[in-house]
């Protein structure tokens, strides 16, 4: 008896939703879109200029790739005469980078000057020219009041070496 009762207000359920979605009144929606573009004026940009194609002709052949090993390193290496001496004992201060290092003072006996030099450990020590500071073989070359200057031997190929000037300045 549930059954037929069940049946019978799920049929009068599904009529009353097929006859409401069966209106066909979409004035509201009609008079939306054609109101929807009064008012609006706008101006559409012109298309940019097409440009004619450029041809470009590749000339490089002559230089020598980046990725092939430079021809003739240990015959420039050993013309330019620069390579660190490998064989000597490395001093205490070879160990740390020269950023890492500070110059803190200098002394001065007789006509030698020294320059006093800081650690990152913060152990003071006393260097003179021809000492060796930093990681890159720097020789002391000059020592003043406010900055000693050194010559690295930094490697710049496979077997090319060259030297450059730095120098570690009096640090206030």
């Amino acid at each position: 008896m549930i059954r037929p009762l069940f049946l019978l207000v799920l049929l009068i359920i599904s009529s009353m939703m097929i006859t409401a979605c069966s209106q066909n009144d979409y004035s509201d929606l009609e008079s939306f879109v054609h109101d929807s573009g009064n008012g609006l004026q706008g101006k559409i940009d012109p298309l940019p200029e097409v440009r004619p194609y450029k041809n470009f002709t590749y000339q490089a052949f002559d230089i020598p790739t980046p990725f092939l090993p430079r021809k003739n390193d240990q015959a420039h290496s050993a013309m330019s005469g620069i390579q660190p001496d490998l064989n000597r004992s490395k001093e205490a201060l070879e160990s740390y980078t020269l950023e890492s290092l500070s110059m803190v003072g200098s002394l001065q006996q007789n006509d030698l000057i020294f320059a006093l030099i800081k650690s990152p450990e913060g152990t003071l020590h006393r260097v003179k020219k021809g000492n060796y500071l930093g990681q890159n073989f720097g020789k002391i070359d000059h020592i003043s009041e406010v900055e000693v200057q050194l010559v690295e031997i930094v490697q710049g190929g496979v077997n090319e070496w060259t030297e450059r000037t730095s120098a570690l300045m009096l640090k206030n």
